[in-house]
């Protein structure tokens, strides 16, 4: 190559990695990230509240069935608690600190923690009666036809349990990873803490695997998870999933063969380029493949490692595997609603992977083409990166950060949008609240921390509060974006950025 070509190729490679060098404050971000499951919560609020605009609500969930539900989250911005993403999001969380946690500082793991427990402890109560597990509170048919804040709500708060005859296996399932991940996190914190959410796991996958199948085939269930969180892809994959948190938490080899004999049966070998609270196998392949790396005498879950191959692979543009679809922009695109929720989750997996081939010293093979950990960084540094302002319209998607306030203003979500109670005290009913849902005017409170839905494939995105596809913040969205910060606020500046920028082999 001439002298002229090699710096018209160096000037071009240069702009092609300027989205990925642009400077953010990913420790910000982190702490905002955490920031926002306050504005989430559900329960009576603690005096440390953050959040402040929020208020104590859903105080009696559970009371009516002689059951106390109170606590846990709200999924989004309506005033359901839906079991099952929230379930999930606990298990993201504290996935997050199991992974990434010793890259946090003290005060943030803190509240990572605090996060984490808000949602175990409402989890332990879903458990609490035997042979049932409530997965619902709220009937979201009414919750959805009315626009008043949480503080306020006078619907149906209608509780839905699983039981033996009518099981679920996929929200018992979801459920035991969640405690059985949290369990890892608290086990230097408060052992005895952690010994409960163990047992409380090992309790839960007891109950999704003795009685199986899935919990919205339930007709008594049906009418109040779907289509909001309907189980589209089957119970299978929360057996699989729950397993291996069980064997990573506890040791046991039980559940290692658990995994080892029930994969094919289970669908490990499905694959599958997407991870989130209904599809667990990229998860799942990924989350085992760090005992085989580590422990390579373990031939029975080679398979899990070639699936997770498999699907890194799907990420990787010159990679000869069919590819997931990007924006213009480079943003990672699924159509459908909430479409961040599959940005924050395949980064989260991007990077975690690469810890684990770093740990291992191992690369893998897409075709002709060789892909390391900087790689699959540099992949998750641009997914990051675009969420917080490196994108076509310069914008930040999480509400909060960015500069010039050049983030969402007007999100999907009644609390935010409607005055606190602090400042109108008076009870806003179902539809009274409509004048704010329809006003073009911001949100009243600041929901620090929300990562809305994003962009569409174009990377348009209208800041329109009744496009909920495009501007409803999810906690699923934010927890495993708390992981992905953590790793970029600790491996960020100068010299990292200069390693990751070495590694371009698959950029064209």
């Amino acid at each position: 190559m001439t002298t002229a070509a090699t710096i018209q190729h160096s000037f071009l490679l240069l702009l092609l990695l300027l989205p990925f060098l642009a400077a953010h404050d990913y420790r910000e971000a982190l702490s905002k990230s955490i920031l926002f499951f306050e504005g989430q919560r559900s329960g009576k609020l603690p005096p440390e509240q953050r959040q402040a605009w929020r208020k104590d609500s859903g105080i009696r969930d559970g009371f009516d069935s002689g059951v106390d539900l109170s606590g846990g989250y709200y999924d989004a911005g309506d005033n359901v608690k839906f079991g099952f993403p929230m379930a999930f999001t606990v298990t993201m969380l504290s996935w997050s600190v199991v992974e990434f946690g010793s890259n946090m500082p003290s005060d943030e793991i803190r509240n990572a923690a605090v996060a984490i427990r808000w949602g175990t402890d409402y989890l332990l109560k879903t458990i609490s009666q035997p042979n049932r597990i409530f997965v619902q509170v709220g009937d979201p048919v009414e919750d959805h036809n009315c626009w008043e804040r949480p503080e306020d709500m006078d619907t149906a708060r209608t509780v839905y349990s699983v039981t033996p005859d009518n099981p679920g296996s996929d929200v018992a399932g979801e459920t035991a990873a969640a405690l059985a991940a949290a369990s890892m996190v608290f086990r230097d914190i408060d052992n005895n803490y952690s010994d409960t959410l163990l047992h409380g796991a090992f309790k839960a996958f007891q109950f999704a695997d003795t009685y199986r199948g899935a919990y919205s085939d339930d007709p008594a269930i049906k009418p109040g998870v779907c289509p909001f969180y309907c189980d589209f892809d089957g119970y299978q994959d929360e057996l699989l999933w729950g397993a291996a948190w069980l064997r990573r938490a506890s040791g046991k080899d039980d559940y290692l063969n658990y995994i080892t004999t029930n994969g094919k049966i289970l669908g490990a070998e499905d694959t599958v380029n997407e991870f989130g609270w209904d599809n667990k196998h990229a998860g799942i392949n990924v989350l085992i493949s760090k005992e085989f790396l580590e422990q390579g005498k373990l031939y029975s879950l080679q398979s899990y490692k070639a699936s997770a191959d498999s699907f890194m692979c799907t990420l990787i543009p010159e990679s000869s595997s069919p590819h997931v679809g990007y924006t213009p922009g480079g943003l990672i695109y699924k159509p459908g609603g909430s479409n961040m929720q599959h940005v924050t989750s395949i980064a989260f997996l991007l990077l975690t992977y690469a810890d684990y081939l770093s740990n291992s010293s191992q690369t893998f093979n897409c075709g002709g083409v060789t892909v390391g950990p900087e790689s699959l960084r540099l992949q998750a540094k641009r997914q990051v990166d675009y969420l917080l302002g490196s994108n076509p319209k310069n914008m930040s998607y999480m509400v909060g950060y960015g500069d010039h306030g050049n983030y969402p203003q007007r999100i999907h979500h009644r609390g935010s949008s409607l005055p606190s109670v602090s400042d109108h005290p008076e009870h806003i009913r179902c539809k009274e609240g409509s004048p704010y849902f329809n006003s073009s005017e911001p949100n009243r409170n600041v929901l620090v921390g929300a990562v809305v839905g994003g962009p569409g494939k174009d990377d348009v995105y209208e800041d329109d509060r009744a496009d909920f596809r495009k501007s409803e913040p999810t906690t699923y969205i934010n927890a495993p974006l708390v992981g992905v910060l953590a790793y970029f606020a600790a491996n960020s500046g100068a010299g990292a950025d200069a390693t990751l920028a070495k590694h371009t082999n698959y950029i064209k």
